[in-house]
């Protein structure tokens, strides 16, 4: 009877041995397995008063909703003084202008001036040249010959003052022109000063980046910010699933493998998906703290890889979440897609 007892027992031990490998065959399965998606840190990028929030803990939100405003005097202060400085800078450039012009108008005059004075010292040069022949030969009186010499040398120096006014109107519109440049520069600056003013403006009001569930709320009106606070976070609804699989268990895996998962706050639902990806190194490779395995005893340890797994989800799938836990099946068994 006994022996019988025994060799029941071993019979059913195997059969369940065999069920279980045909069952697993072709599957390699982990329950080191997560939901894992993006999270969106909402930081204000000023200091400043919070005036209103327009949104509370696992509200749904869409891209561009407004989710917090912060007291904006300071900001618009700012901005009106910009404004009034671009406006000052403007002005200054438009008399900057007016005096290059007029300045280059002088300088205009000034040439003309020259050349003016240039002819009649050319002129009264050729009449002291004549008038000096006509005196030697006794053709003109000796008065007649010093007036022609006097109007060549007052012609030689009206030259040298008009040629020393035109050197001086080009030096001033070179200085008009400098000033032209530094109030244009001027502008420049103001007008980056507005902007900024303007983006500091745009930074009271906190809008959403991206569609998704409004998650760990920790803002209230009248608090004070600081650059950088976290206010809250927005949770998109995508997701997918990040399993650590023993390296032992990769030899098979491929990208584009079916896989089986099981949600573990949704147990009498099945769901799908596909092999995303394999990461290039293993869990604790990117670690805080890596493992030195040169130093002191080492001990192998199986080490596991992380494979991001994406779902295939329904229309009228449940709600899923970073975090959760799942138990995904691979069926290594099938071909994958060539990477």
């Amino acid at each position: 009877m006994r022996r019988a007892i025994l060799l029941g027992t071993g019979v059913a031990l195997v059969i369940v041995a065999v069920v279980f490998y045909l069952v697993h065959r072709g599957k390699e399965s982990t329950d080191d397995s997560f939901i894992e998606g993006h999270v969106i840190q909402i930081s204000p990028q000023i200091a400043e008063r919070v005036e209103k929030v327009h949104v509370d803990d696992n509200q749904i939100v869409k891209q561009g909703d407004l989710l917090v405003e912060l007291d904006n005097q300071n900001e618009v202060v700012l901005l009106e003084t910009a404004k009034a400085n671009l406006a000052s800078s403007e002005a200054k450039l438009v008399q900057a202008q007016a005096q290059l012009a007029a300045t280059t108008a002088d300088l205009a005059q000034a040439g003309a001036d020259v050349q003016q004075a240039k002819a009649n010292a050319d002129n009264a040069a050729k009449d002291l040249t004549r008038n000096d022949e006509l005196h030697k030969s006794g053709a003109i009186a000796q008065r007649e010959f010093d007036t022609s010499q006097m109007e060549a040398l007052s012609s030689k120096a009206a030259l040298d003052s008009k040629t020393q006014s035109a050197l001086a109107a080009e030096s001033s519109v070179k200085v008009r022109a400098a000033e032209v440049k530094a109030a244009e520069a001027s502008v420049v600056q103001a007008q980056a000063m507005l902007d900024a003013a303007k983006l500091r403006l745009s930074y009271t009001k906190i809008s959403a980046p991206a569609s998704g569930r409004v998650t760990r709320k920790n803002v209230e009106p009248g608090s004070y910010v600081q650059t950088g606070n976290a206010l809250l976070a927005i949770v998109p609804p995508d997701v997918w699933v990040v399993a650590n699989f023993k390296e032992t268990q990769l030899d098979q895996m491929r990208p584009g493998q079916p896989v089986d998962i099981r949600i573990d706050a949704y147990p009498s639902q099945k769901f799908h998906g596909t092999v995303d990806s394999i990461q290039s190194g293993t869990g604790s490779r990117f670690s805080l703290l890596p493992s030195e395995n040169a130093t002191g005893n080492y001990v192998k340890v199986v080490q596991r890889v992380p494979v991001k797994i994406r779902l295939d989800l329904p229309k009228d799938a449940p709600e899923l979440t970073p975090g959760m836990s799942v138990v995904p099946t691979v069926h290594v068994d099938q071909p994958g897609r060539a990477n």
